[in-house]
C-alpha cells in the first residue's frame, strides 16, 4: 500500500482544490494538494513538501481531518487528509492543470478523484470543521 497526504486548506468558507494534469493517472480529475510519502518522512513533512513542490506555498499542518483506504485498478492508497494553513506564499500552478477556492455546497459541480469520494461525503455532512452540522 502507498502512503499518500493531502491537505484540507480553508479561507472562511471555501477550500482549495487542484486538478490533475491531463497526462497522469486519472488526469484531469479534481483532488486536494498532496502527494506520497517518501522514505524517512513523517506524514507531516510530505504534506509540507508536497505543498512546497506543487503549489509553491509553505503550510501549517495540524490535526488529521480523516485517513481511509482505497484501491484503485493500479495502486491501493492509504489517504491521511490533514487541516492546513497556508503560512506563506500563495498557491500557484507549477503541477496542476487548474486550482479553485470552493464551497462545500459546489462539490458536486466538480469531478474528484474516487478516493476522495468519502472525505467529500464528510464534507458535505459535516462541514469543513469535521462536525456534523
Amino acid at each position: 500500500m502507498t502512503e499518500v497526504v493531502a491537505a484540507l486548506i480553508c479561507q472562511d468558507d471555501r477550500f482549495l482544490i487542484c486538478q490533475r494534469p491531463s497526462h497522469k493517472a486519472r488526469g484531469l480529475l479534481w483532488e486536494f494538494v498532496g502527494g506520497k510519502r517518501e522514505p524517512g518522512e513523517t506524514k507531516e513533512e510530505a504534506l509540507i513538501r508536497e505543498c512546497q513542490e506543487e503549489l509553491g506555498i509553505t503550510v501549517e499542518v495540524g490535526e488529521s481531518y480523516m485517513e481511509l483506504t482505497h484501491v484503485y485498478p493500479d495502486i491501493t492508497i492509504g489517504l491521511t487528509l490533514y487541516m492546513a494553513t497556508i503560512l506563506q506564499g500563495e498557491p500557484q500552478l507549477l503541477e496542476h492543470n487548474d486550482l479553485r477556492w470552493i464551497k462545500v455546497e459546489e462539490i458536486p459541480n466538480y469531478d474528484f478523484c474516487p478516493a476522495d469520494e468519502e472525505i467529500l461525503n464528510r464534507l458535505m455532512v459535516c462541514g469543513l470543521n469535521g462536525t456534523a452540522k
